[in-house]
């Protein structure tokens, strides 16, 4: 089970959900663990567990692998209705490399454009999965952040968007947090989970890909509000 895999799922329920497909990513996900949960019985690590008395842990090998790849899973969703409207979408990995020589013109200027300031300790990239840019000027228009539940991440998400606004040159960039909110968390307005008062006050908003009926606002939306406010923001850009 790989990213290509869990990105093949999601594409053949296209054919039963349509447009409406992004909402069942949690389904997705339990059909993908099963697959995974086959091959890790199946693995070197698996086996060796086994050699030595131990129990496999098929959980820890799943979280890692969901982890690792939703946001693979969520770029494939919203990748090319991002590049339709003339923007560039990439991996926040993609500028994570310390030698700045092995980075493109266009990814070394962006990366500069990201850069937190943290005076005499120096400049660091912030923890995103995603960002969004103009690829004409590199101007960078937001960055995105993505887990299956809002408490493995969601506080780290508001304090970047407070160091990216604390600065002239980065005040600009939206800081967005894209969820399955498989643990209900964004479900209600008021009274509001933790969560949902950070996604509220400390961050510029969330988006949810869910089947469950979410009490929506300016900052806590369904993904296929997605590309609309994204259009709205490039053109102010």
């Amino acid at each position: 089970m790989n990213s290509e895999d869990l990105i093949r799922l999601y594409d053949e329920m296209k054919g039963k959900y349509g447009k409406e497909t992004y909402r069942h990513v949690s389904e997705v996900l339990k059909k993908a663990k099963e697959i995974h949960r086959k091959d890790f019985i199946n693995s070197v690590t698996a086996k060796r567990a086994e050699s030595e008395g131990r129990t496999p842990d098929h959980e820890q090998s799943w979280r890692a692998f969901k982890g690792k790849n939703l946001e693979k899973l969520i770029m494939h969703i919203i990748e090319d209705e991002v590049k339709s409207i003339g923007l560039k979408i990439i991996n926040g990995n993609a500028l994570e490399r310390t030698n700045n020589d092995n980075l493109s013109e266009e990814l070394n200027i962006v990366k500069r454009n990201l850069l937190v300031n943290y005076g005499e300790f120096g400049y660091h990239l912030p923890d995103v999965d995603m960002i969004i840019y103009k690829p004409k000027t590199r101007k960078i228009i937001a960055v995105l952040s993505s887990k299956v539940t809002l408490r493995e991440r969601i506080a780290q998400t508001g304090y970047w968007k407070i160091k990216l606004a604390s600065d002239s040159a980065t005040k600009h960039i939206k800081v967005f947090f894209v969820t399955p909110d498989e643990d209900g968390t964004l479900t209600q307005r008021k009274p509001a989970k933790k969560g949902r008062a950070i996604v509220e006050i400390d961050t510029d908003g969330s988006y949810i890909l869910s089947e469950t009926k979410v009490e929506e606002s300016s900052k806590v939306k369904m993904l296929d509000k997605f590309i609309e406010d994204l259009t709205k923001l490039a053109e102010k850009a």
